[in-house]
């Protein structure tokens, strides 16, 4: 691996002090997608690195401490340094040659304790653990006191917690916060970790359809798509994606999940895994689609062995997570100019199903292409809207009275 990375220098990796382990590094990197180009850069800094400290030795175990401190360099370039020390520590701890500092957190002992409890009595799946534990570390950072910990906890401290979190999040987000704030202290009051009766928290009340709809005009939406230049592999990819939520409703998790498998080329359809219901859907492609695939595969998608459709195009070149279609949406919708201030990538497939909706396709055939399993689901994709109303709207009879007499 050095001697191709390096023909004319590889010898100077070869026989550095740490030589087994930078070989090994490069095989790391290039298996978590790295380019070439920063490959060889993050190899340079870690020799450079590994060879001024006299602590490592190959084929030997690397203290976490002293690796830390070893990427810690004066210059321009300290901060790619300390960027390189923390790829080659996340590559000693996959590796198994990472000795981790040793620390006693009473806290993250509680965590993990109270996570076990959740995956075994509970069940729950591993994505609601994350959001579980996620909501436990931001309360035991900024809503404990370190001074008395948890056995001191209040109520008055459970309260100005959940008022700190209101400011930063909408009821409908505070109503799940409420929920894992009180199976924590649940939790802890039963086992002896905190006070009882902490866990007795108002949650927010929500009410269904109190939010205006989140659809967004379809001239907007085409707009949107039309400030997209399609120049650079960014754009063409950025372009398909948004492509495939606004004209097949696609959700952000389904379309990370896409592979390259997933296109049916001669049937012209695309198979679509719905990670929410767990199901899979077929959905027919206009030929306007599959032009603009291709084009993404010749144009737009890295040249890499994963399997997935949508991958990073910066190095390491990685697959997409759903987060990453998300903030896609958010890029462009900034760089758009358009007015699009509180919408979201949902606001696409919203969209959708109101221009379906609007060219008479009906509810059950909308609610099959989003995938719902349930015509309630459906429609609160379908919200009222004036327009609409008075195209059905019946006409409202005219009374004439005929008065006859002198009334009084």
């Amino acid at each position: 691996m050095l001697r191709d990375l390096y023909p004319r220098h590889h010898r100077q990796y070869e026989g550095s002090r740490c030589g087994a382990e930078l070989e090994a590094f490069a095989g790391w990197l290039e298996e978590q997608g790295h380019l070439r180009h920063p490959l060889r850069l993050h190899l340079y800094r870690a020799r450079q690195a590994l060879d001024h400290s006299d602590r490592f030795q190959s084929g030997s175990a690397f203290k976490e401490d002293d690796v830390r401190e070893a990427f810690v360099v004066s210059g321009t370039d300290a901060y790619l340094y300390l960027c390189t020390g923390r790829i080659f520590l996340r590559f000693l701890a996959a590796t198994g040659r990472l000795v981790p500092v040793e620390t006693v957190d009473a806290n993250a002992l509680l965590c993990s304790r109270y996570r076990q409890y959740l995956a075994e009595v509970r069940g729950l799946s591993s994505q609601t653990l994350k959001h579980h534990g996620s909501t436990v570390a931001d309360f035991l950072s900024r809503g404990v006191s370190t001074d008395r910990g948890l056995p001191g906890l209040t109520a008055m401290n459970v309260e100005a917690y959940v008022q700190l979190k209101s400011k930063e999040n909408k009821r409908q987000s505070l109503q799940h916060v409420v929920a894992h704030l009180r199976a924590f202290l649940r939790y802890c009051g039963t086992h002896g970790e905190a006070p009882c009766g902490l866990d007795v928290i108002d949650t927010p009340r929500v009410y269904r359809e109190e939010l205006p709809p989140r659809a967004l005009d379809w001239r907007v939406v085409r707009q949107l798509l039309t400030s997209i230049r399609r120049r650079n592999a960014r754009d063409w990819r950025d372009y398909t994606i948004l492509h495939l939520m606004a004209c097949y409703g696609l959700r952000p998790s389904e379309v990370a999940a896409l592979r390259l498998t997933s296109i049916d080329w001669k049937a012209g359809t695309l198979r679509v895994e719905q990670r929410k219901t767990r199901s899979t859907l077929v959905l027919p492609l206009t030929n306007r689609t599959l032009r603009l695939l291709r084009r993404y595969l010749t144009a737009g998608r890295p040249n890499s062995n994963l399997p997935h459709l949508f991958l990073r195009v910066r190095s390491p070149i990685k697959v997409m997570t759903h987060h990453g279609i998300i903030e896609v949406f958010n890029y462009r919708a900034r760089r758009s100019g358009l007015p699009l201030n509180g919408a979201s990538s949902y606001s696409l497939r919203h969209a959708f199903a109101m221009r379906l909706l609007r060219r008479g396709v009906g509810i059950k055939a909308i609610g099959d292409l989003l995938g719902h399993r349930s015509l309630e689901a459906t429609c609160a994709y379908l919200r009222v809207d004036a327009d609409m109303l008075r195209t059905v709207a019946l006409p409202v009879p005219r009374i004439t009275a005929v008065w006859g007499g002198n009334h009084e």
